[in-house]
C-alpha cells in the first residue's frame, strides 16, 4: 500500500503529505511476550499522539490477532481521527515495507506478536527503540525477560513503560523497585488504569482525539514526548 499523499483520505481524514526530509523515521516496536499487557492500545494511542504533534505516522499491525486492523476499520468512520498510515504486513513483505516507511514517515509504530516468531524478530531488529509495556504485576515482570533477551540479541535499545498503573500501591512500589534494582530503563511517563483508553480504542481513536483534555490524553502525550526526546537526544 503506497504512502497516502496530500489529498488522499485515511480514516475519513485528509492524509499527511509524503515526507521530504532526509532524516530517517523513528521506529518503535511495542513488544511483550505476555498477552494482555496492552501493546495494541499503547501503539494506537502513541500513533494518535504523534499525529497530534504534526508528525507523519505509520502504524503497523504485526500481531496475528489483528486488533489494530479492527481499530483502523472503525477509525475510518471516526470524524475526530487524525491522518495516519496503517498496514498489517506479515512474512516476506515486512522488511521491504519497513525500509520504505523508514524513508517516508517521521514515526513508525509496530505492534508485534506476543510470541517469538519471525515477524516479531524482524520488528525488533528494525526498531530504534523496543518499548516493553507491563502492568504492575509479577506475571508481567517475569514474562518480559524473553523480550529483553531478544532486544539484547538484536542490539536494540529498550524502555519499559508501566501500563494500567494505579496511582499508588504496594505492588506498584514492589514492581518499580525490582525494575530499578535490575538497572532496567523505565519511562517516567506511565499510563494509568483508565477506562478512557478502552473507550477511545473502541471508537477507533486515541485518547488525545476522543477526550483531548482528559487525564489519559495528558499521560499519553507525556509518553510520546519522552520517547521523541529519546530519539532527538
Amino acid at each position: 500500500m503506497p504512502w497516502f499523499g496530500e489529498g488522499a483520505t485515511v480514516g475519513g481524514c485528509y492524509g499527511a503529505p509524503r515526507k521530504t526530509e532526509s532524516r530517517m523515521a523513528f521506529i518503535i516496536a511495542v513488544a511483550q511476550r505476555k498477552g494482555g499487557a496492552g501493546k495494541s492500545t499503547i501503539a494506537a494511542n502513541l500513533a494518535a499522539a504523534f499525529a497530534e504533534r504534526g508528525e507523519n505516522v505509520a502504524l503497523l499491525d504485526m500481531d496475528p490477532q489483528r486488533s489494530l486492523a479492527r481499530w483502523d476499520e472503525v477509525r475510518g468512520r471516526a470524524s475526530k481521527a487524525r491522518p495516519l498510515h496503517f498496514e498489517a504486513p506479515s512474512g516476506w513483505r515486512v522488511p521491504g515495507i519497513l525500509d520504505r516507511l523508514r524513508r517516508e514517515a517521521d514515526v513508525v509504530l509496530l505492534d508485534t506478536a506476543p510470541h517469538d516468531d519471525t515477524d516479531a524478530r524482524l520488528a525488533v531488529r528494525a526498531a530504534d527503540l523496543v518499548l516493553v509495556p507491563l502492568q504492575p504485576s509479577a506475571a508481567d515482570l517475569w514474562s518480559m525477560d524473553a523480550t529483553l533477551d531478544l532486544a539484547k540479541k538484536e542490539g536494540r535499545k529498550v524502555s519499559l513503560v508501566l501500563n494500567r498503573a494505579p496511582a499508588s500501591g504496594r505492588l506498584l512500589d514492589q514492581v518499580t523497585a525490582e525494575i530499578h534494582a535490575r538497572g532496567l530503563p523505565l519511562a517516567e511517563a506511565a499510563l494509568g488504569n483508565r477506562t478512557a483508553f478502552a473507550q477511545a480504542f473502541m471508537a477507533g481513536l486515541g485518547a488525545v482525539e476522543a477526550a483531548p483534555k482528559g487525564v489519559a490524553a495528558r499521560e499519553v502525550r507525556a509518553l510520546a514526548a519522552a520517547l521523541r526526546g529519546w530519539k532527538d537526544d
